[in-house]
């Protein structure tokens, strides 16, 4: 039996699959540990949205051979697609596997002798058209369940599609006996998980059913606590998916809506498919249905051509907007995208100051958000999550709770009372009902 351990960087649809890929391993008679507990083999799984996931991946190699100097070291995921040949030339680094190639894993540790310098495949991504079904479970209180992979969609600051290939999906009869499996080994909580989440139909490159419809089905699971939409596009969350979260018993008012900016130049020359006026349609028919529903979105900051009076576009656009919280990104150059020849490069200082602007913004956002619900009474499930003597845990509308520290409590819905909120921007909450729902 030998030894791996994972590091897993970026999207919950890598989380999905480093799990996925590590209950094959077991299978195929591997012992999963701690990356932390010096094993035989490491796998890293990647992500290259900026080139500080790029960073972070040569770091992980370093620190896994400071721990275990003798071992093998494999690495996977979006970095691994876009540069294997970088990835290769890493000391350390015995072998790369591109999109297709990770999920053969198990068959190629599994053979006698491991090639001793680095080894690269990766096919061309043009030619990956196969899905691979994968899910979370028992790594995390919420298991990730991934229903569609790859993007269509040509961003031009974006290497997602040339590392993950076209939009395809899984099929609504295999989600729904992952969603079954799931919840059999104990889970509450289902995060339905993807690139582009909503383009959720292509099916061996044909559309043959819609993001909707897979929707309901899921409705129909008795068994299923909670199910949770983790991203969606503007111009694909449409009115019949809000209607149905906002009359759904197991759908939570939660949505995350990618914005990237606020201002309708800088959104045409980032090739989105929407404008402003969109997406605010959006967030106000979803605030109009659930008053109490919680939305985040992505911005960019410091994209090509992004002028200061363009910048308090966007700026204004969200301090007016109805969203509860943000994920600021700065924009990073990457090789193979157009915007990199774009011209109007916003230096980094310039990109820093207004990053850090959208994230005092947020912070109050947030802090505003959760202040209405103060006195309220919410479900919380409680996760893996202890420090400063509490357990935290969301709420469906995804507000942090800490209640006082109990071990028991994991993976069980509380019926909390919502106090106030600390000096952290966490909810206090005092359990009502201890009994497990």
């Amino acid at each position: 039996m030998k030894t791996v351990a994972f590091y897993t960087l970026g999207c919950k649809l890598n989380f999905s699959e480093t799990s996925t890929i590590a209950r094959a391993l077991r299978s195929k008679g591997f012992e999963v540990v701690d990356f932390h507990s010096a094993p035989e083999i490491y796998i890293i799984n990647t992500c290259s949205v900026t080139e500080n996931a790029d960073r972070k991946c040569r770091k992980v190699v370093r620190d896994a051979l400071k721990l275990s100097p003798e071992a093998f070291v494999v690495v996977i995921g979006c970095y691994a697609q876009l540069k294997p040949k970088e990835i290769s030339n890493i000391q350390g680094v015995n072998l790369v596997l591109g999109a297709a190639e990770k999920f053969r894993l198990p068959e190629i540790l599994s053979q006698a002798a491991l090639p001793g310098i680095a080894k690269v495949m990766a096919c061309d991504i043009s030619k990956v058209e196969s899905y691979h079904s994968s899910y979370s479970i028992a790594d995390r209180t919420r298991s990730f369940l991934k229903i569609q992979d790859g993007c269509d969609y040509g961003c031009t600051f974006c290497t997602i599609p040339k590392a993950r290939g076209k939009s395809r999906s899984d099929t609504i009869e295999n989600i729904l006996l992952q969603a079954n499996d799931i919840v059999q080994a104990g889970g509450k909580e289902i995060v339905l998980t993807g690139v582009n989440t909503g383009d959720f139909g292509i099916i061996d490159g044909k559309r043959q059913t819609k993001f909707i419809h897979l929707l309901h089905q899921l409705e129909g699971i008795s068994e299923i606590e909670r199910i949770r939409i983790s991203s969606i596009e503007p111009n694909l969350l449409t009115n019949d998916v809000i209607a149905l979260v906002a009359n759904s018993e197991k759908f939570v008012p939660h949505f995350h809506i990618p914005l990237q900016s606020g201002s309708d130049t800088i959104l045409k020359l980032m090739r989105r498919r929407y404008l402003t006026d969109l997406y605010r349609q959006r967030i106000d028919r979803v605030k109009s249905e659930m008053p109490h529903s919680c939305i985040g979105a992505d911005v960019m900051v410091g994209f090509p051509g992004e002028t200061e009076d363009l910048f308090l576009e966007t700026y204004n656009y969200l301090l007016e907007l109805p969203v509860n919280y943000l994920h600021v990104f700065t924009y990073s150059e990457r090789q193979d995208t157009l915007a990199i020849d774009m011209p109007g490069k916003v230096d980094m200082d310039v990109r820093s100051k207004r990053s850090k602007m959208l994230r005092i913004l947020s912070d109050k956002k947030k802090r505003a958000f959760y202040a209405e619900h103060v006195n309220e009474v919410h479900q919380v499930l409680i996760e893996q999550d202890m420090s400063n003597g509490r357990i935290h845990g969301f709420t469906d509308n995804y507000i942090r709770v800490g209640i006082p520290e109990d071990p028991t409590l994991i993976n069980q819905l509380l019926e909390v009372k919502l106090q106030g909120i600390d000096a952290g921007g966490v909810m206090i909450g005092e359990p009502i009902e201890v009994n497990a729902i």
